[in-house]
């Protein structure tokens, strides 16, 4: 195997007053030589190691089998038509379908736009007519995407075709003229740090050009704002959700669609979320946590807007209020209850009317239903259990099946329990382990435990199918709800991010030592898992504990925490880590940034870093910086592997065949690294 000699920059940074090498900063452009020298011999050592494992093959023909049943998504109902995305099994992207009366037809077909499955449909809209869909699609898995309008009655694709377009809503005109989007500058137009800022919302008339869509609204002394822009329920208001980056708290703008005035700001001060649920006349209904960490729902007059006149309609509750859907004069509402999801329905004053009979200890996937109707759709999903949708009447508390899928393996041997165990503060964790009922606690279960702690995402059920083989392999999969999701409300955020970060970490290890106390396993055979804010997550739990685990996947991790922010979106996520230019982030941040961690001589466990060459949202100069540093600095018998992907990104739209892969090699990992 070749030898490639690998180079060290003399960079050193000052922060605030400590001296911060950066030898491997080279391995931050993509595009130097040196850069794809060294991912190549890296790529060829992690085929070299898995060209030696024999299960490979046997994993890949039962992944197959595991992925190959039809998947459903949650229905839409516009007018007299349903849509609703299919997948068959084995196609790499879903379908989107059109039911009319009994007639089903294709209407849109990713897997036509590119032969590997690569051009994924991210996102789409239907005018409300029915006439006409916007569609997003993204090539490679990349964040930017581009936006197509095809007529639904004829089937015919427009020449309308929209670009430069990251994280947009689309939003249609009453009137079917054209819809609303966010979009950024065209790449060349501003400075390299500064695509990602100067967000504008536009109007694209049908049948311009993009040159000739209208700016709506734009604030440049504020560039790092993003806008959602929507059309209230009654068609009368233009309104704006006002982001900064990912921080929960929100601002609210709306304006009268026959004005021509600019925007009141209605809710502008950025002190809670607030999420709008619908409006009645001039009564606007939101969903916020201010002064409620769970949440609350509360009523606004837009012409009486005062705080002191505002109207609390449903109260805080012991239960996260996670989702509220208006159906027709009233509220459902999704509560998170120990990290899973129940339904409930309201009267519009806050009166509780019922439950819906849940059919599963699980996760609402989505529900969608509109203000004209008491028909709803959703979807519910487990660990076991492919998502199920299903029919609700609302007005009759009627429930019925609408699509669920079948699965070859039969995984009623199986089950899911949920325990509690005490962090390293004395802090109950909620985690749930599932496994073979006839498991024994001889500490030799092979164990995979995945976390996130971050960025308000709860980790409630989640159906995967690449993880019944390792179920079938006599695995544990088990998933902590680490401090940092929002499982218990914006508190249980707050407590997991910016100087409180460790805290989840704490709370990853916990559950570690709980498997192995408990008898579930041994550090030898105890892996962890986490992707993104998770690929942080365990690689900052291995630099901290080596001792603790037998194996690691890292998946397009945040790595280095102290320049992060600087590529793409990164500073989007500057309210939940902080910013190490500022003097009182900088501590508690460079002393868990995994990258500056490293030890020299330490025995790290065997680690498998897995990238993507088109990841615009954490780019893979995190995972190749680490690797870098790992393969200098650690013990040399600790087992280093960089996996990089081609034509892949940060995961959005993966096509099924990618997935498989990833999962063939994931398995190879754990099957050598935890005998």
């Amino acid at each position: 195997m070749r030898m490639l000699t690998i180079k060290k920059s003399d960079i050193v940074e000052d922060f605030h007053g400590t001296k911060v090498p950066d030898p491997y900063r080279w391995l931050e452009d993509p595009t130097s030589q040196d850069t794809i020298d060294w991912g190549k011999w890296m790529s060829e050592q992690a085929d070299a190691y898995f060209e030696q494992i024999g299960t490979r093959e046997k994993d890949r023909e039962r992944l197959t089998e595991l992925f190959n049943y039809p998947k459903y998504f949650v229905p839409k109902k516009v007018k007299n038509r349903l849509f609703y995305q299919k997948n068959d099994g084995l196609q790499n992207q879903a379908v989107l379908y059109m039911k009319e009366g009994e007639k089903e037809s294709v209407l849109i077909d990713p897997n036509t736009l590119s032969e590997d499955g690569t051009v994924a449909m991210t996102n789409y809209s239907f005018s409300k007519d029915g006439h006409y869909i916007a569609y997003a699609t993204s090539t490679h898995g990349s964040d930017w995407q581009e936006l197509h309008v095809i007529d639904i009655n004829s089937g015919e694709k427009l020449t309308d075709h929209i670009q430069h377009v990251k994280f947009t809503g689309i939003s249609w005109a009453p009137d079917t003229s054209g819809f609303y989007y966010s979009r950024f500058p065209a790449p060349g137009s501003v400075s390299k740090e500064d695509e990602s800022n100067y967000n504008k919302v536009y109007f694209h008339k049908l049948g311009t050009g993009q040159s000739e869509d209208q700016l709506i609204h734009e604030q440049p002394e504020e560039k790092e704002l993003m806008f959602s822009a929507f059309i209230s329920d009654d068609e009368q208001y233009l309104c704006l959700h006002v982001n900064l980056g990912t921080a929960t708290e929100n601002r609210f703008y709306l304006k009268k669609l026959d004005s021509n005035d600019g925007f009141t700001r209605l809710l502008d001060k950025q002190d809670a979320e607030y999420s709008y649920i619908t409006n009645i006349g001039t009564t606007f209904y939101f969903k916020t946590n201010l002064k409620a960490p769970n949440g609350r729902i509360i009523a606004v007059d837009v012409d009486n807007p005062d705080p002191e006149n505002w109207t609390e309609v449903l109260p805080e509750q012991q239960d996260v209020i996670d989702v509220v859907k208006y159906v027709k004069d009233r509220f459902v509402v999704a509560t998170l209850h120990d990290a899973h999801h129940q339904l409930h329905v309201y009267k519009m004053d806050g009166t509780y009317e019922n439950e819906i009979a849940n059919p599963m200890i699980g996760s609402l996937t989505n529900i969608t239903g509109s203000s004209e109707d008491d028909q709803i759709y959703f979807g519910m999903t487990s660990f076991l259990s492919p998502t199920t949708v299903y029919h609700y009447n609302v007005s009759e508390n009627q429930l019925e099946t609408f699509a669920e899928s079948q699965l070859e393996m039969d995984i009623s041997a199986y089950e899911t329990k949920q325990i509690f165990y005490t962090s390293k503060d004395g802090t109950k964790v909620p985690m749930f382990l599932t496994h073979h009922k006839e498991i024994e606690l001889n500490r030799q279960n092979p164990v995979i435990l995945y976390g996130y702690g971050g960025f308000n995402i709860s980790m409630t059920p989640s159906f995967n199918p690449a993880v019944l083989r390792w179920l079938e392999k006599g695995g544990v999969y088990a998933v902590a709800n680490l401090r940092g999701g929002t499982e218990y409300g914006e508190e249980w955020h707050k407590a997991g991010m910016l100087e409180n970060k460790q805290n989840v970490f704490d709370d990853f290890i916990a559950a570690g030592e709980w498997l192995i106390k408990s008898g579930y396993t041994s550090k030898e055979k105890l892996s962890i898992m986490g992707g993104s804010n998770g690929g942080l997550l365990v690689a900052a739990c291995m630099v901290q504990r080596p001792d603790l685990f037998g194996a690691v996947l890292c998946r397009v991790p945040v790595i280095d925490m102290l320049r992060y922010h600087k590529f793409t979106i990164g500073r989007y996520w500057i309210p939940e880590y902080g910013n190490a230019e500022n003097p009182e982030h900088f501590p508690f941040m460079y002393a868990y940034s995994p990258l500056h961690n490293v030890k020299e001589g330490q025995k790290y466990p065997p680690i498998l870093i897995a990238t993507a060459e088109s990841d615009d949202r954490v780019v893979p100069a995190h995972a190749k910086k680490f690797a870098a540093t790992l393969l200098e600095k650690a013990d040399k018998g600790s087992t280093i592997l960089l996996r990089i992907e081609s034509k892949a990104g940060h995961g959005l739209g993966k096509p099924t065949s990618k997935l498989i892969d990833e999962w063939v090699d994931f398995y190879a990992f754990l099957d050598k690294e935890l005998q």
